[in-house]
This record gives C-alpha cells, sequence and structure tokens, in this order.
C-alpha cells in the first residue's frame, strides 16, 4: 500500500502523484491528513484501485470515475459522484450537496446526514443502475429530477420531529425509485411523485444494499429493517410535457 501525506498539497500535486503511481502499477493507497483538495479519483478507470481517505476530501471526490473503489474516514464536501460510471464510494460521516449529479452506476455509501439536492438528474441504462444510500437525513430537493436508479434514505439515530427529508422530495422526478425508512409528510413531496408500499421486487433488491450498508458501517441489519419502509415513485414519464411548445 502506497501511503502519501497530503497535508499542505496543492489538489493537482496529490492527484498527480495519485495517477503515476497507478501507470507504475501501484492499486493500493491511503492518504493521509487531506484537507479539502478536490477530485479525488476524478476519471479514474482502473477497476482494481482502492484509495482509503483519512481526512475530508473537497469537491467532486470520483467524478466521472469508472471502477475504483474508495473509503472515506471522515465527512465528504460537495458534489461527490459526480457523473460516476461505476465503482463504489463509502463516506463514514456527512457529506454535502449536490451528490451524484447525473450518476450513471456505481454506487455511494454515506453513514450520516446528506445536503441538498442528493441524486439530481441521476439515469440509468440497461444493466447499469446507479444506488446511493444515506444512513441520515437529507435537506430539500432530495432525488430532484431524477431519470433513472435508486436513491434509498434510511433516517437512522434522527432527533425526535426531526424530518427524513426536506421540502421537494422527488420534484422533477420521472424515473427510478427512491426507498424511505418511514413516511414523509405529504405537503413535502413533488408534484410529480407518489408514496407507495413495497413489493416483492423491491425487497429482494432492497436486502442486499440493507445488508451491504450495515457491513460498511457496522450497523445490525435487523434494527435498520425494524422500521416501514415505502417508495417513492413518479406517477408521469413527461413531468413537464405541457410546458413544451411545438
Amino acid at each position: 500500500m502506497l501511503q502519501i501525506d497530503a497535508r499542505g498539497v496543492h489538489y493537482r500535486q496529490l492527484n498527480q502523484w495519485i495517477r503515476e503511481a497507478i501507470r507504475a502499477g501501484e492499486t493500493d493507497f491511503r492518504l493521509e491528513n487531506v484537507n479539502g483538495q478536490r477530485y479525488i479519483g476524478t476519471g479514474l478507470e482502473v477497476p482494481d484501485v482502492r484509495i482509503v481517505i483519512n481526512g475530508v476530501p473537497g469537491n467532486d471526490l470520483a467524478a466521472f470515475m469508472n471502477g475504483p473503489a474508495i473509503t472515506v474516514r471522515g465527512n465528504a464536501q460537495d458534489g461527490v459522484c459526480n457523473t460516476m460510471n461505476s465503482g463504489t464510494v463509502v463516506v463514514h460521516g456527512s457529506a454535502g450537496d449536490v451528490l451524484g449529479y447525473g450518476m450513471r452506476g456505481g454506487r455511494l455509501f454515506i453513514r450520516g446526514n446528506v445536503g441538498y439536492r442528493v441524486g439530481i438528474h441521476m439515469k440509468e441504462y440497461k444493466d447499469l443502475v446507479p444506488v446511493i444510500v444515506v444512513g441520515g437525513t437529507a435537506g430539500a430537493f432530495f432525488g430532484e429530477y431524477m431519470a433513472g436508479g435508486r436513491l434509498v434514505l434510511l433516517g437512522l439515530d434522527r432527533a425526535e420531529g426531526e424530518p427524513l427529508a426536506g421540502d421537494y422530495l422527488g420534484t422533477g422526478m420521472h424515473g427510478g425509485v427512491i426507498y424511505l425508512r418511514g413516511r414523509p409528510e405529504e405537503h413535502t413531496l413533488g408534484k410529480e411523485v407518489k408514496l407507495f408500499e413495497l413489493d416483492e421486487a423491491d425487497r429482494r433488491f432492497l436486502d442486499p444494499l440493507l445488508d451491504e450498508f450495515c457491513r460498511h458501517f457496522g450497523r445490525d441489519p435487523a434494527g435498520v429493517r425494524a422500521a416501514e419502509f415505502h417508495k417513492l415513485i413518479p406517477v408521469s414519464h413527461r413531468p413537464y410535457g405541457r410546458l413544451y411548445t411545438h
């Protein structure tokens, strides 16, 4: 394993070191003292690369990434998994806004809370189904304009009265599924979506994800499954069709 001390290192230099080491055959990295360096993992296309980050990476972690696995032993900032194609990112803290923007594949697991507009414009194609699992709560516009993929929001360890998500949940959504551990207030939902009970196909998809989440973060699967789950899906595939001119 190659260990790199990122203390005081400019993000361009840090990413250059990582890329040079990968070209030389290195596959395992441990980055120490990361403090806001951007673009870690961005554009990497080597599936067997593993990066452990101790600290807080900056924006666009794993953007356009295609294959590697990244573990963050701390919080993450905005834009994690921006337009990512494949790979796995595990964040052992909380994360910021616009996570998974346009995400096309791969998986993102976050132990804590997330900010605004998570999963915006997510999409899927054939067997490429991007997944984001959030252990805590989410800000407003969760799943906005979502065209595909799966979002899972667990709301674990919430304070009494704390909402699962902010307002405008699923606004503009026209594809994919949002799984919710709990039931949000109807007035917080976007006009394009409705809540439904889970069926057997949902449970077959969701159960392995919950198991994986619990393995990453040391949670009890039975405790996570103890609450009632609902799914949020669009009721129109063209929510803005009447607004276009012809």
